[in-house]
């Protein structure tokens, strides 16, 4: 029995969720087809999602289809909850791009796609909508080809009834030798050529596509024999258990969820699973598994390798998180780069308002929740507008209280330009730790990296993995803004305990203490988010395209005629070209196309005035100092970073 997962995935509207009812029903797995305007899908289950039209949290079903296995994941089509969407494909074994044979490659489309290609999943393509009214298949094939790969076949008439024809083979002789000798020598066996179909789509080499209209129930099934046969995994149910949390979720008396993928072995009830988070060993019980499918929750006694499920038990486990042989955890691209403040009537408690977001927090990581002590504010991170509105109506509907947000700010880093050496010292009365960090300026995008240089001589392993524990659980506010500091590599130089008065909060004390010395020496640098852009727009109108590109502070390279249209690529700061886009449509009269995704961080192009702005003191950062502690006479004292570097006890 053939057990897989497959994930769905397509631009807002192009008709996702309709083409996974047709699938539902098809397998029996439910009763009659929801549709989304009549707001009774079956995936997009949740209230917001009915009353917006659009899926906002990756669900998932269960399908049964000729002896085989399968769980179908509806991810979110809109860019604004594009982590929830990455979260999922690190779970899924093949995917479905839905296209609309009317709007063609769309934005979202190109970025869903890249992802797609960067974990190198196999992917099947689906042209939706062929009854609407300027549907044009063709032209949507050749777009297909242009804009996200060569290497896609129409399997609608060149793999009728599993038999591959002609064109096909040879197709598929230019992308394998085996395939190519077959080829040439006249093979005509069936299953040869369907097995080398299968393995090709399985490498990434070929990307079948069908079309049809799932709204009219056109093409579905055809589509659905032809990704049974041309599918296949392989798990090891015999190995030890491994397996990936994809998300997390809680139930309705607020017990835990963790939504775990199997990819070897078996997992049963009351069994013990290891994990690492935060840096810490975990060793816990599974009290209960469930298999879901949609709003349904079935207990059962055993997983194996292969199925998606969920488990109580687990208190730390995170979206990403490698459990029991797999020991890594996925990083991933989609990041926010706006934050807001969280805004709630004063009759309503502080520490119940962050209860109710860390938990939201744990469900999406990315929104990042802080408590900025100073300020007394929270502050989370999202990608959008839709984004915030969606969090105000959870909060509402789950915990029964009114929050609103401030308006969203761009989110500025932090980054160093040269190498400095910081030091940190920490000797308050029967405590003592000493750091000292060596700080390089890292590649773009890197965050920060960390290693150790000092010998277990001099500070043992311990204490060693204690100032790299503490360095990683939390974000460090740059000098110029109090933003987050990244693209650092840290490598610990030195470091010294004492047999009597150390304790592991010491080595936290000191290593902050000498990350920020490091900062205040350093020439620091202001960064800030920037997206890459792809424009498609007449000739006509390019004039004022680049012109406004140059307006926005963005780059750009030489332009590209394609008939009547140029098509212009570059990038652009977030904060001058987050609006563009409407300004786009309005002067285009729609004609345009413009796609913007989340380009990295990159040098500040107004950093004094964004400085000025958001008038940082860093002196009055109340968990963030750069002094250190001494001791003498029996008394602990503070002695600014400018002199704390002559007063070490290792230099």
């Amino acid at each position: 029995m053939k057990t897989l997962t497959i994930g769905l995935f397509a631009h807002v509207d192009a008709g996702k969720t309709t083409f996974a009812e047709q699938l539902l029903y098809h397998t029996n797995s439910i009763r009659s087809r929801g549709r989304v305007d009549h707001q009774d899908a079956f995936l997009d289950s949740h209230g917001i999602e009915r009353a917006r039209g659009i899926t906002v949290f990756a669900d998932q079903a269960i399908m049964d289809y000729r002896g085989s296995l399968y769980y179908l994941i509806d991810t979110p089509g809109h860019v604004d909850f594009s982590p929830e969407m990455e979260r999922a494909i690190g779970v899924i074994d093949y995917a479905i791009v839905i296209v609309s044979a009317v709007e063609g490659v769309q934005g979202h489309t190109e970025t869903v796609w890249g992802l797609l290609r960067k974990h190198g999943l196999p992917t099947f393509i689906f042209i939706n909508k062929t009854d609407r009214a300027g549907a044009d298949i063709q032209r949507v094939e050749e777009e297909i080809r242009q804009q996200l790969t060569a290497d896609v076949f129409p399997i609608t008439t060149g793999f009728e009834g599993g038999i591959v024809d002609e064109p096909l083979r040879e197709l598929m002789a230019e992308r394998d030798e085996l395939a190519l000798e077959a080829f040439l020598e006249g093979k005509a066996d069936p299953s040869f050529w369907q097995n080398t179909m299968q393995q090709l789509v399985a490498k990434g080499l070929i990307f079948p596509c069908a079309s049809g209209s799932a709204l009219q129930d056109s093409g579905i099934v055809a589509f659905l024999d032809q990704i049974d046969l041309l599918t296949t995994t392989s798990y090891d149910e015999a190995a030890p258990f491994s397996g990936r949390v994809y998300k997390i979720r809680h139930d309705a008396n607020g017990v835990r969820l963790t939504y775990i993928k199997a990819l070897s072995g078996s997992l049963r009830v009351r069994e013990q699973l290891q994990y690492e988070s935060g840096g810490l060993e975990y060793d816990e019980k599974i009290t209960r598994i469930s298999l879901i499918n949609g709003l349904k929750s079935q207990s059962v006694e055993q997983v194996k390798a292969g199925d998606l499920f969920a488990v109580t038990g687990l208190s730390s486990a995170e979206a990403g998180q490698g459990l029991g042989l797999l020991k890594d955890r996925l990083a991933y691209d989609s990041e926010p780069t706006l934050q807001s403040r969280v805004e709630f009537d004063d009759s309503i408690h502080v520490q119940k308002v962050l209860g109710a977001f860390r938990i939201l927090n744990a469900e999406d990581p990315s929104l990042n929740v802080v408590w900025n002590e100073s300020l007394q504010e929270i502050h989370i991170r999202v990608m959008g507008l839709i984004q915030l509105e969606v969090q105000e109506q959870l909060v509402k509907e789950r915990f029964g209280f009114t929050i609103t947000f401030g308006q969203p700010q761009i989110l500025y880093k932090e980054t160093i330009k040269s190498a400095v050496t910081g030091y940190g010292h920490f000797e308050p009365l029967r405590h003592y730790a000493e750091v000292h960090l060596l700080m390089e300026p890292g590649e773009r995008g890197s965050g920060l990296q960390f290693e150790s240089k000092c010998h277990p001589d001099g500070l043992n392993v311990s204490y060693q993995n204690l100032v790299r524990t503490h360095l990683y659980e939390r974000e460090h506010h740059g000098l110029l803004t109090g933003m987050p500091v990244t693209d650092l590599k840290i490598t610990l130089l030195r470091g010294a305990a004492h047999k009597e008065h150390t304790h592991g909060g010491d080595f936290r004390e000191a290593a902050f203490r000498a990350l920020r010395q490091g900062l205040e020496k350093a020439d620091n640098l202001l960064l800030e988010p920037f997206y890459d852009f792809k424009i498609k727009v007449s000739l006509d109108d390019m004039g004022k395209v680049l012109s406004d590109i140059q307006r926005a502070s963005g780059t750009f390279q030489p332009p590209v005629t394609e008939g009547n249209q140029s098509i212009i690529q570059g990038r652009a700061p977030v904060s001058t070209f987050m609006n563009y886009s409407a300004e786009f449509a309005s002067f285009t009269h729609g004609r345009g196309s413009i796609r913007c995704w989340f380009g990295g961080y990159d040098l500040c192009h107004n950093a004094e005035e964004v400085i000025a702005m958001i008038g940082y003191r860093k002196d009055s950062d109340p968990l963030y100092t750069s002094s250190s502690i001494f001791c003498a006479k029996g008394a602990g004292y503070s002695v600014p970073w400018e002199e704390a570097e002559a007063k070490m006890h290792l230099l």
